[in-house]
């Protein structure tokens, strides 16, 4: 499937045409090259590698330099590869926010926001003690009973406890295309993706 790597500017809100306020999120969506084309013969698989952001050359290593150097262009901070590709590209050919329209749908991947360690309250959405759930009778955010009795005397896999949250892949799918601005290479996307300001994001179509 087509895509392209970007970086999360922010978020904001535009009005429509019948005057409501919808919150959206701005994405500097390219302009990416393809620093490789994999191919059947060679790597057993067709996909586009594409390469956003440069890096000097003095915080590169060697491979790094020779690697984006067949494709003409300096090295690159992210690399993702894309399969399934909807049109064809040769090695260092320039995708840029134009392949999107607006008023279409696409996926973002990003990763989340760290939120350290959080208790099973915030991390999982427990009542606390207001609802009286989960065993605790006068600790408000406590987890209350996580294990059984004499058997099986262990606390079983995949209990929800408390723990670091944040920091994952997350992909959000079906947001709207609301703006594409070229000459700035921002696409502007109806709601919010994963990941902080700064932050890489994988848009695909």
């Amino acid at each position: 499937m087509s895509g392209l790597i970007g970086r999360k500017i922010g978020m904001t809100s535009i009005f429509d045409e019948n005057g409501k306020n919808i919150p959206c999120t701005v994405i500097e969506a390219g302009p990416c090259v393809v620093t490789q084309v994999r191919t059947n013969a060679v790597d057993g698989y067709e996909a586009l590698q594409l390469g956003f952001d440069d890096k000097t050359e003095k915080h590169s290593t060697q491979a790094a330099v020779g690697h984006f150097k067949k494709a003409g262009t300096v090295a690159k901070k992210k690399v993702v590869e894309f399969q399934e590709f909807a049109t064809e590209q040769k090695l260092g050919d320039i995708i840029d926010v134009s392949i999107f329209e607006e008023g279409e749908f696409v996926d973002v991947q990003g990763v989340s926001k760290g939120k350290g360690f959080q208790g099973v309250v915030k991390r999982h959405g427990f009542g606390g003690v207001g609802q009286a759930t989960h065993g605790q009778h006068n600790r408000l955010r406590a987890p209350g009973s996580v294990g059984a009795s004499s058997y099986p005397s262990r606390v079983f896999k995949g209990m929800r406890m408390a723990g670091r949250m944040g920091g994952d892949n997350v992909k959000v799918q079906n947001l709207r295309v609301l703006k594409v601005v070229a000459d700035k290479n921002l696409l502007v996307i109806k709601g919010c993706v994963p990941g902080h300001k700064n932050s890489y994001v994988i848009i695909q179509k």
